[in-house]
């Protein structure tokens, strides 16, 4: 909404949530704006495009370098904020005054700012992709020295092949992290070292079609139990581990398709492998008719 005087006259029927939307997106007239800045409600002004120059100034010279950081990366920056900014004493700042030439755009500072100080272990929500992005850009940002643009590039799925390539291989690890969260051609060696090395994104590598469930055989002796137990899995692997200390791991190995019918029959009458067994795909259809039965007539 960009008529501050609508958008003020509907403020007082917003919930909170409402109210912080309003805030970071709409045109704001200057009272509310400077009723924000008393109640210290920065960081949606400091992301709003819509605020008058004086509040952008006020918030460039907020005492929180968080603020000055989102300041310091619009596109709408003025010449003297800007060399006033390349003097601040916050790293984070003085990076994106730094990187300006890049996020020219409103919708490039959205994804400077989504990208920004998030490391390796960042677990935000996966974004729909933008088709508004230039690819011109996305690819600047891949050549960039600057890990930081290079971690937008992989945040992008539209990101073509070649760029995919020379991103997994990036000296960076954050930038790799995010291209195996992000991109459908992210190749399964590296959606696999992320999973090892990156416990907090392994719920969301699991779903993706590319992540590899062979070719782990390497990893049946690791000290972290899920990474065992993704090992045991793997329908390639001659021996699966079903004496592992870890119950998970011998449930795992349990489920593992090289097995044969008749280690499976020990194993559903076995603690800990027995549900692995039961969902074995090397199980015999008349047997699992006959489990299910089983289970039909206890249950009644």
């Amino acid at each position: 909404m960009l008529d501050p005087r609508q958008v003020e006259a509907q403020l007082p029927d917003c919930d909170a949530r409402g109210k912080l939307f309003v805030f970071a997106t709409c045109a704001l007239s200057d009272t509310v704006v400077d009723q924000c800045l008393a109640d210290g409600i920065v960081l949606p002004l400091a992301r709003n495009p819509h605020i008058p120059a004086h509040a952008v100034a006020r918030l460039a010279r907020h005492p929180e370098a968080e603020v000055r950081a989102l300041i310091a990366a619009r596109p709408d920056l003025e010449p003297h904020l800007i060399a006033e900014l390349k003097q601040d004493p916050d790293d984070g700042v003085r990076m994106r005054v730094r990187l300006r030439p890049y996020p020219r755009t409103w919708n490039e500072y959205g994804w400077f700012d989504w990208t920004a100080d998030h490391g390796p272990d960042c677990a935000c929500p996966i974004i729909e992709p933008d088709t508004d992005s230039s690819p011109e850009w996305f690819a600047a940002c891949a050549a960039s020295g600057e890990p930081v643009l290079r971690q937008v590039a992989a945040r992008s799925p539209r990101l073509p092949a070649e760029l995919v390539d020379k991103l997994a291989q990036d000296d960076d690890e954050a930038v790799r992290v995010d291209l195996a969260c992000h991109h459908p051609l992210a190749p399964p060696r590296l959606l696999l070292d992320v999973f090892v090395t990156r416990p907090v994104h392994r719920p969301h590598l699991l779903t993706l079609p590319g992540f590899p469930r062979t070719g782990t055989a390497h990893l049946i002796n690791h000290s972290d139990p899920r990474v065992r137990a993704l090992a045991a899995a793997d329908p390639t692997l001659t021996d699966p581990p079903l004496n592992d200390p870890d119950p998970s791991i011998r449930r795992a190995a349990a489920a593992n398709p090289s097995l044969t019918p008749e280690t499976l029959e020990n194993l559903l009458t076995t603690p800990h492998t027995a549900e692995g067994a039961a969902a074995n795909p090397s199980l015999p259809a008349s047997r699992i008719h006959a489990l299910l039965d089983h289970c039909l007539t206890t249950t009644d």
